[in-house]
């Protein structure tokens, strides 16, 4: 579903203001555009189905920066997802992995620059990946497991939604320009049944200072997206991605519903819609999927 692309002039919406949802902020919401009307309640109080006669992007800008609400839009029809493709690094977990383990290495100023300036864009991620790995060169590969145990953390609901969708039959898949050292024991935390990431160099116990294998890039991301969606025998509308950096675009891009959360203005600018305000959860609501069915952390 592109954002470019548009939709009829009819849009079905999920506007999400979890425990605020009251009418007041309901009636305030639907007066955003003019003809728009409540279709259902999918948790009082928290989200709920609009119908908005207006194209995507219309929509967009009617509730962006509006009242601390995400709004979701999709086709009508079935919108249950069958395949989730995640990024990690500031998406599934709240931090960026090679810039914690840089700070081990003090080296993790230089590292995050390269990190922000490839998020946004402005530099080549391969390029930026073996510019960054390089600084690590020398470090215990030890410290891997202690930068897991004292600094990262799953993001605000990630768990819930990648657990309810897969035990609703959807493939969950975890596919990182990061590590496979981080990226194996996030994805079993959470709950992703696949995960694929780079591979971390180590020459006597320590970095060697270079990836090893194929690089997990944007190209790459969105190839595991397209082949999983082939091999299952799905349809686009079948499949959601979630990304935060210019590295998750052709991802997005690819799926039925992309999904930019806290996102670099480089995907929010693509992407079919933005999740600013709620945690990863609230993408169930997008489904249709009350909190009753949700599974819990």
């Amino acid at each position: 579903m592109r954002a470019t692309g548009g939709f009829s002039t009819l849009v079905i919406a999920t506007l999400i203001a979890a425990g605020r949802l009251d009418e007041r902020l309901l009636t305030a919401a639907l007066g955003r555009v003019q003809g728009s009307r409540l279709v259902c309640w999918i948790d009082q109080g928290d989200a709920a189905d609009l119908e908005i006669p207006a194209e995507l992007m219309a929509v967009r800008s009617a509730f962006q920066g509006w009242g601390e609400v995400d709004i979701i839009p999709h086709p009508a029809g079935p919108r249950e997802k069958r395949l989730l493709v995640a990024d990690m690094d500031s998406t599934m977990i709240g931090q960026e992995c090679i810039d914690e383990l840089a700070d081990y290495a003090g080296v993790k100023p230089e590292v995050a620059d390269i990190t922000e300036r490839a998020m946004q864009g402005e530099l080549d991620f391969a390029g930026a990946l073996k510019e960054r790995v390089a600084l690590l060169r020398g470090l215990d590969a030890s410290v891997i497991d202690q930068c897991l145990a004292e600094r990262i953390r799953p993001n605000a609901g990630a768990e819930t939604l990648v657990r309810t969708m897969r035990s609703r039959g959807a493939m969950t898949m975890l596919v990182s320009g990061g590590f496979t050292a981080f990226v194996g024991p996030i994805a079993e935390k959470i709950g992703f049944e696949r995960f694929e990431a780079n591979v971390l160099g180590v020459t006597g116990g320590k970095l060697s200072g270079a990836t090893e294998g194929r690089i997990v890039d944007s190209r790459r991301k969105h190839d595991v997206l397209s082949e999983l969606r082939d091999q299952l025998g799905l349809v686009a509308n079948q499949t959601l991605a979630i990304g935060d950096g210019a590295n998750d675009i052709p991802m997005i891009e690819e799926a039925g519903l992309g999904i930019a959360y806290r996102a670099k203005p480089a995907l929010a600018a693509v992407a079919d819609a933005r999740l600013d305000h709620h945690g990863l959860d609230a993408l169930l609501w997008a489904q249709g999927i009350p909190k009753s069915e949700w599974v819990g952390e």
